[in-house]
């Protein structure tokens, strides 16, 4: 009997099975959403703890100034437009009216080539004596006139192409003009349309509403805290190792994670080494290591999959190496 109790006290003695290989907190990666552009808060539909998807329109800030701003450089842009339209309209007219000219030319050079024709039949009409010799007087007096005439518009035209070429240049210049100034609205609208669009407030993840800062019909700045997020779903446990156990983790690598909700409450969950700090600091006081003498030790981060969401952030919890 005194046999069989002494080996029961050894065997209560040995050497028992660690329950946890390092300790850490629960934390996740926080956003806070700041207010793009100066303005009323007119709309700011967020509570804390209301859960949000990414990019979803939460509020606004107060845009009319910019949209009446944008309004009256639109209106500008069509005064221009419509000048730069009358401009073409005059540069049409002049190289019309050149184009009339050059036809005016081209008839009168016809009537001139028909007239010598019909001078050179009557010509020879008249040395046999079928007519008589004033039918081509009157011929020759045409081909006068018409010579005068294509000398004088021939003249208008060298005149005319001066003072168009030169008339040109200016509508050339002032349309010039209008689509520099067409082009710097365009830039001008663009911007607003920028700052429009930073009047709308979105939601920049997929998370819970952790603290709200501000409320609607407040005057805000840009770079004003409105709200702040994280995404509580995905949430990473910060722990702490000692350089003996760096040899037995790796990135990548699956461990337990068990989360301690109090009143020996644990729940155990699969969490995934993410990263390992490549630089030692000392024991944090509220964290306990598998060696507890140890002065330096190594943060880890552990992603755990919180769909459920009871892990909370701030929490603490324990690693048992797989």
């Amino acid at each position: 009997m005194l046999y069989i109790a002494a080996v029961a006290m050894l065997a209560a003695c040995g050497p028992k099975e660690k329950e946890f290989d390092a300790t850490g907190t629960f934390e996740a990666t926080e956003v806070t959403i700041s207010a793009k552009a100066s303005g009323e808060l007119t709309t700011l539909e967020v509570q804390e703890g209301q859960e949000l998807t990414a990019d979803a329109q939460v509020g606004k800030i107060d845009d009319t100034q910019l949209v009446l701003k944008k309004q009256q450089l639109e209106t500008t842009r069509n005064q221009l437009g419509a000048n730069k339209r009358q401009l073409g309209a005059t540069r049409n007219a002049t190289t019309s009216k050149r184009l009339d000219l050059e036809k005016q030319v081209a008839s009168i050079r016809q009537q001139i080539a028909n007239a010598r024709r019909e001078r050179q039949r009557y010509t020879e009409l008249l040395r046999d004596g079928a007519v008589p010799q004033k039918q081509v007087d009157e011929i020759d007096y045409q081909i006068s006139v018409l010579e005068k005439q294509l000398s004088a518009t021939q003249d208008q035209i060298r005149s005319n192409n001066a003072s168009l070429a030169e008339q040109g240049q200016s509508i050339d210049a002032q349309i010039e003009g209008i689509n520099s100034q067409q082009a710097s609205i365009d830039v001008q609208q663009s911007q607003l349309d920028d700052q429009i669009a930073n009047t709308v407030i979105k939601t920049p993840i997929t998370g819970t509403v952790l603290e709200k800062y501000v409320e609607q019909g407040e005057f805000v700045t840009a770079g004003k805290p409105l709200f702040k997020m994280a995404d509580i779903r995905h949430i990473i446990m910060r722990a702490y190792v000692t350089s003996a156990q760096l040899q037995q983790i790796k990135v990548g690598q699956q461990v337990k994670v068990l989360a301690d909700y109090g009143n020996k409450q644990i729940k155990e969950y699969t969490g995934t080494i993410t990263w390992i700090s490549n630089q030692s600091e000392f024991t944090p006081k509220t964290i306990v290591t598998d060696d507890e003498r140890a002065d330096l030790v190594y943060a880890i981060k552990i992603a755990v999959d919180n769909t459920d969401g009871s892990i909370k952030m701030g929490m603490y919890g324990k690693v048992k190496l797989i």
